[in-house]
């Protein structure tokens, strides 16, 4: 099922993909009261497993507005943000196009997207308030620019067993990063080097866990990193010492372990925060499915929890205006996307369609997968939700942070050093990229 791990995959180098050469001039279209015309709508590698479903919407559509014709092309997640480059450089933009967070800004910061909430002042009630909220840009004021599409919350998976036997109550699982390190202390005092808590390698847990202690990785303008702080420190040598005490698995610091395997063969006690995750974990191993349990995610001082979202924004200057943000809501309303949640383990982004049954439904309260459906749908429609990545957070800077916070982890440098190293390399990278 690729719909939500492509969300992650799109996360490309974006801020080193410089758009130039006036892209912010394009000239933006004005509705004529006329739903009618050509127009190209680009989703992201929903072909083949989705094509009936994408196919049977936009033949509604155009069975609605007969003077519509919507030719779709769906692309491949590899290099989809470098794809969206080159066409904003040639002006070859879709009308409608699928964009995650990342992409959205890439293409939002540069004048290439209608702000829908201008088209439309009526549309911002018809979606969940935090997923509505993504498709904003710093200094747009209430501009919006995207009409927000299928997302995924973060949930907290955990083995109940492994819990128990650690000395721990599965009914208080832990709600803040900073009592899921305290718990994850007690995992290794207890298990005896027999299952750890959870993965070594920070590259999952950055730059979500600093996002969500308050830790500011960007400067107000968002042209610098600024996350060298006593915070980010203490994060980094809290990872030290639950590393030394076997609170995660030590060969998972350098490498990438299957999470999917070592929680499965109940050698790990948290789980990825992802409701997909638990659809694995029950197809490939279901005695630990059976011990599986769910809850809201991890948060942290500001109450945040993470969100994968994708969205479909309008081509700034598309000749047919009002076709395509027709479509882009058609596609988007409640009942296309409970269709499509039901196909995926995804959620609607329309509040009409997150409040449909199925997705309150908790059956006996036993079943994992469908109370971790529950869960997700209810921490969306009350928790203010983060992208999880900023756009600046490139591969790149991913990269050179990780490598330094895995130095202190393995105490081969101090976690000052460490976080003040990895902020002077992700300067770099951003200040190399704004250069191209």
């Amino acid at each position: 099922m690729a719909v939500v791990t492509l969300v992650t995959g799109a996360l490309l180098s974006t801020a080193a993909c410089g758009l130039g050469g006036g892209a912010g001039e394009a000239k933006e279209a004005e509705r004529t009261g006329k739903v009618a015309g050509e127009i190209t709508f680009r989703t992201l590698q929903l072909k083949p497993t989705f094509t009936a479903y994408v196919q049977g919407v936009i033949d509604a559509f155009e069975a609605k507005y007969p003077e519509v014709k919507v030719k779709w092309e769906d692309v491949p997640g590899d290099g989809y943000n470098e794809k969206l480059v080159a066409d904003a450089q040639a002006g070859a933009l879709p009308d409608v196009v699928n964009l995650s967070t990342d992409s959205f800004q890439l293409l939002g910061d540069r004048g290439m997207l209608a702000d829908v909430a201008k088209l439309d002042g009526t549309a911002a009630k018809e979606y969940v308030p935090g997923a509505w909220e993504q498709f904003r840009l710093p200094g747009k004021g209430d501009s919006v620019y995207a009409y927000p599409w299928y997302v995924t919350p973060e949930i907290l998976t955990y083995n109940r067993e492994l819990f128990e036997k650690a000395g721990l109550d599965p009914a208080q699982p832990p709600t803040s990063v900073e009592q899921f390190f305290d718990y994850a202390e007690q995992i290794a005092a207890r298990s005896g080097g027999r299952y750890s808590a959870f993965m070594a390698d920070p590259k999952g847990r950055l730059p979500g866990d600093w996002q969500k202690m308050g830790i500011p990785i960007l400067s107000g303008k968002q042209d610098r990193f600024t996350f060298d702080t006593d915070k980010a420190v203490a994060w980094v040598e809290r990872m030290k010492d639950l590393y030394a005490k076997g609170a995660m698995p030590k060969e998972s610091l350098l490498k990438s372990d299957d999470i999917n395997q070592l929680y499965g063969g109940g050698k790990i006690v948290f789980g990825p925060g992802s409701p997909g995750f638990v659809k694995d974990i029950k197809q490939n191993a279901p005695q630990v499915y059976a011990k599986t349990q769910v809850a809201g995610a991890v948060t942290g001082t500001l109450g945040h929890i993470g969100i994968y979202a994708q969205s479909l924004g309008i081509k700034k200057d598309t000749r047919h205006l009002d076709a395509a943000a027709e479509f882009a809501k058609w596609v988007t309303n409640g009942p296309n996307q409970v269709e499509f949640s039901r196909k995926a383990t995804i959620y609607p982004s329309n509040a009409q369609g997150l409040a449909d049954p199925f997705f309150s439904d908790k059956g006996d309260g036993k079943d994992a997968e469908t109370l971790a459906r529950a869960v997700g749908a209810d921490q969306l429609k009350t928790a203010a939700l983060d992208a999880n990545t900023p756009v600046q957070w490139t591969n790149q800077v991913g990269d050179a942070v990780v490598r330094e916070v895995q130095k202190a982890i393995k105490g081969e440098q101090d976690a000052r050093t460490a976080v003040k190293n990895a902020e002077e390399a992700a300067n770099r990278l951003l200040a190399d990229a704004a250069r191209k």
